[in-house]
């Protein structure tokens, strides 16, 4: 089991489990800051993000990706997975997204990264 943490420290602090805590349940936690509201998981937190979802998924484990509210951050995250995983444009992942989660705000600027990491993904070629 496993869970990607795009929260900032501050917004964890009482109201999510700590590293420790996710440890002690046996969960791995990988926290990729970003600035709520108007922040953008970078084209390396990305990267790593979904690097991390795909080896837990090899092993047959669930991963949660949250954020503070699941509309933007963490959409931002799965999108980049699911362009991943099957090869989609970043419409196609986030108008997937919107099917099951239909209050979701993919940014411009959120939009503007899924698809350099899409061009990337196309290319062949990692951060």
């Amino acid at each position: 089991r496993a869970v990607v943490t795009l929260n900032e420290e501050y917004e964890t602090r009482f109201l999510c489990c700590s590293a420790q805590e996710w440890e002690a349940m046996g969960v791995e936690q990988l926290r990729l800051s970003t600035v709520d509201l108007t922040g953008v998981p970078t084209l390396e937190n990305l990267y790593k993000g979904v690097d991390f979802i795909l080896k837990h998924r090899a092993y047959g484990n669930s991963v949660y990706v949250h954020c503070k509210a699941g509309r933007s951050r963490s959409a931002t995250m799965v999108a980049a997975y699911l362009i991943h995983l099957h090869h989609w444009s970043p419409q196609e992942a986030i108008e997937a997204i919107a099917k099951i989660r239909p209050h979701i705000i993919v940014r411009h600027k959120q939009v503007q990264v899924l698809e350099a990491f899409h061009r990337n993904m196309t290319a062949g070629t990692a951060a």
